[in-house]
């Protein structure tokens, strides 16, 4: 049995049913791709779910509010995939009739969309004999063939990129999702794999040399920057101080509560409260918590102050924690603190 052959018998049995493989138009392969990177399956389902209820097409998509997008984005994380999202659907009207071009050199010209993401909408909603190359198929890759070359080296990925292509005949968009399903429920990444379950343990170089283990191989880590900060929920009758963030930079446009650097005690915050004339009533702690982004992580401490009038700071927003869930975009890293309204 060919490369091939094998694979697709092995997705036609094993596959995992997802909502946007039910009907996979160019709008929701793209949607789902963007959503799914860096993101796992499980959490993305109901993100789909909300974000085609509210925008169902590309012009709805285009013609929406930026907040809009971003509150259906909120706690997905990685905020410029949902802005670079509504900034190719406005060139998509502008130049394409709201519809996505098939040919990935085109598609790589649009905001957001990557040699992986245009592959992808290629092979999987138009068909196109494409390979869309992430972690997953490198993974397979690596471990198939015994690369030893570390994975995310540019050589690496268009080798294994040739390598695929070669063995692609037929059935393009579940020729890729099988791929992915194999890295994903049976070419794990951390840990043994389960090859068991996998069609190609008859010539998998690393099976063979019982070596699974040491591919692919990785670069290694950088250390990542840390930062610290007080977080202030600034309360007056049930209303709560947020502010929007630069249009520019991490967590972009997004809403946060008002912070200061470093880790204050109940009594350094107590000190600079008095300094900064915030007449408050009372001062509960609300723990610490650590949030953690790709290159940077954030060490914090969060206090929630009830003042004794409405401070005005320009930029300030006063809203009621309803209004926070409903209308402002609030990113998952100060969700800790938000969750903790109404506590006590």
């Amino acid at each position: 049995m060919d490369f091939e052959t094998a694979l697709l018998k092995w997705y036609d049995q094993s596959k995992r049913v997802l909502p946007w493989r039910s009907d996979p138009t160019p709008y929701h392969v793209w949607l789902s791709e963007i959503m799914l990177q860096q993101t796992r399956v499980e959490a993305v389902k109901g993100y789909y779910a909300r974000f085609l209820a509210t925008l169902p097409t590309i012009p709805d998509l285009a013609n929406a509010p930026e907040e809009t997008v971003l509150k259906l984005w909120e706690g997905l994380g990685y905020y410029s995939r949902a802005r670079n999202l509504q900034k190719a659907a406005k060139v998509l009207v502008r130049d394409y009739q709201g519809i996505l071009p098939k040919d990935e050199k085109v598609l790589r010209t649009l905001p957001g969309i990557g040699s992986y993401t245009a592959a992808a909408i290629a092979a999987i909603a138009y068909q196109e004999k494409a390979i869309a190359m992430d972690g997953n198929l490198g993974r397979v890759y690596a471990r198939l063939v015994g690369e030893k070359r570390v994975l995310s080296l540019p050589e690496t990925k268009e080798a294994g990129r040739r390598y695929f292509e070669e063995r692609l005949e037929n059935r393009p968009g579940d020729f890729n999702q099988a791929l992915m399903d194999l890295g994903e429920l049976a070419c794990l990444p951390h840990g043994y794999p389960k090859c068991e379950a996998c069609p190609f343990v008859s010539f998998c170089v690393a099976h063979q040399a019982h070596q699974e283990i040491a591919y692919p191989v990785l670069a290694p880590t950088k250390k990542k920057k840390q930062e610290s900060m007080t977080v202030l929920l600034f309360s007056y009758q049930g209303r709560y101080a947020i502010r929007q963030r630069p249009s520019q930079g991490l967590l972009a446009n997004l809403y946060e509560f008002p912070h200061k650097e470093g880790i204050d005690t109940k009594a350094k915050l107590q000190e600079w409260l008095v300094k900064e004339n915030l007449p408050y009533i009372s001062i509960r702690s609300l723990g610490r918590y650590t949030h953690i982004f790709t290159h940077l992580t954030w060490k914090m401490v969060g206090y929630e102050i009830v003042l004794e009038k409405e401070y005005p700071q320009e930029g300030w927003l006063y809203v009621t924690p309803e209004e926070m869930k409903q209308t402002y975009a609030i990113p998952s890293a100060f969700r800790f603190y938000q969750d903790k309204i109404g506590t006590k």
